[in-house]
């Protein structure tokens, strides 16, 4: 008798242990309006902003105002939301269009690398650096302006949801982050190249001709 009592006390209490680890690990999910997903327990809702702990450093807080807030999804999977289409506020998009255009930001955003405007500014800032001239950083810093104008092509493989794509929404929100990822890695190369360049004009300036026959001399 008195090991089966014992049986049903170690059974109890191991089952309140895990129960309150599980409660613990349970966490709110926090939908940005730049398309972020934050995993975390909401400590606080007041004052205009929701509140969590910082996972980095767990003696400091986050807060996220209203504004950032598309939706919170509480571990219960209550769900708040926060963006309303209002066009005084210049939000056009419906609700649903809303989490289509975030779809499309954060797909872009893990899947979209870039590296075609990387390297072409990085060769536009080399051949403009190797010129050793007050105008170099022309060409560079061209080429980023031009960057964000060309047509984004979204590849198969950074689709979350291949039915994404036939939302318009989507597509503007992948454009909008691709096209920045874009301006950022033509500066980066951009500069990168520009260095080299000069670098280069520097130590081989002395080596360059003084005139170019293109064949219209006598």
């Amino acid at each position: 008798m008195l090991t089966k009592f014992l049986t049903i006390l170690i059974l109890i209490i191991f089952s309140q242990t895990y129960f309150s680890q599980t409660t613990s690990a349970v966490q709110d999910t926090i939908y940005l309006m730049n398309g972020q997903v934050v995993g975390e327990k909401i400590i606080d809702t007041v004052l205009g902003a929701i509140t969590i702990v910082n996972p980095q450093k767990i003696t400091r807080k986050i807060h996220y105002e209203l504004e950032q807030l598309y939706m919170v999804r509480f571990a219960n999977g209550y769900k708040r939301y926060y963006y309303q289409q209002d066009t005084t506020k210049y939000q056009f998009f419906t609700r649903d269009e809303m989490w289509m255009f975030m779809k499309g930001e954060n797909d872009a955003r893990k899947g979209f690398k870039a590296r075609g405007a990387f390297i072409g500014a990085s060769i536009a800032g080399l051949i403009g650096g190797l010129t050793g001239t007050f105008y170099a950083p022309i060409a560079p810093y061209g080429f980023m302006a031009l960057s964000g104008l060309t047509k984004i092509k979204i590849r198969a493989n950074t689709i979350s949801n291949p039915v994404y794509v036939e939302s318009d929404a989507y597509i503007l929100g992948y454009e909008r982050v691709a096209r920045q990822k874009r301006k950022i890695k033509s500066v980066v190369g951009g500069s990168i190249g520009l260095a080299i360049g000069y670098g280069l004009y520097f130590l081989l300036h002395s080596y360059y001709p003084e005139t170019i026959n293109i064949g219209f001399s006598k």
